[in-house]
């Protein structure tokens, strides 16, 4: 039976970029391999289970899943219009470094991650005696992704 609309679907996967370099995945194995376990902290790693068109994973993702039955191996590519969009320039914002400073409570270093008061989450990108840049678009905006999904069940 294929995968359609509404049909609650769960898979392993391994995200990977077009290079061949794994950013994340279900497979415990696979993220040691990798160097993606987080030693300081508990990770646990489990399917992912969502349901077809209710906007629970990326659009690509999404679409790319149906008509794929238990069982199926594939390899899925996703474009960044369909996975957490283009690089928006918009939300490259720049502060005095003075005023960054106060704000988060540390001098600024690229590679810094910071939380905004708004929800927002950024990274440091540059730093001058004058300004620090911070990026706020999602880590994986602009870029392809590549998911090798097992798909395990479908509800």
């Amino acid at each position: 039976m294929s995968i359609e609309a509404d049909d609650r679907v769960t898979l392993e996967y391994v995200g990977r970029f077009p290079d061949g370099t794994v950013f994340d995945t279900s497979r415990e194995s696979v993220a040691v391999e990798h160097g993606l376990v987080d030693t300081d902290r508990e990770t646990s790693f489990e399917p992912l289970t969502f349901v077809v068109g209710a906007e629970q994973v990326i659009e690509g993702l999404d679409g790319r899943v149906r008509d794929l039955s238990v069982g199926d191996e594939a390899t899925l590519e996703i474009p960044p219009e369909e996975a957490y969009g283009p690089v928006d320039d918009a939300r490259i914002r720049e502060y005095e470094t003075e005023t960054f400073a106060g704000m988060v409570g540390q001098e600024p270093e690229v590679g810094l991650h910071v939380h905004a008061e708004n929800g927002l989450h950024g990274d440091v990108i540059a730093v001058t005696e004058e300004t620090v840049e911070v990026d706020f678009n999602h880590e994986l905006a602009g870029k392809t992704l590549v998911f090798e999904v097992e798909i395990l069940a479908v509800e």
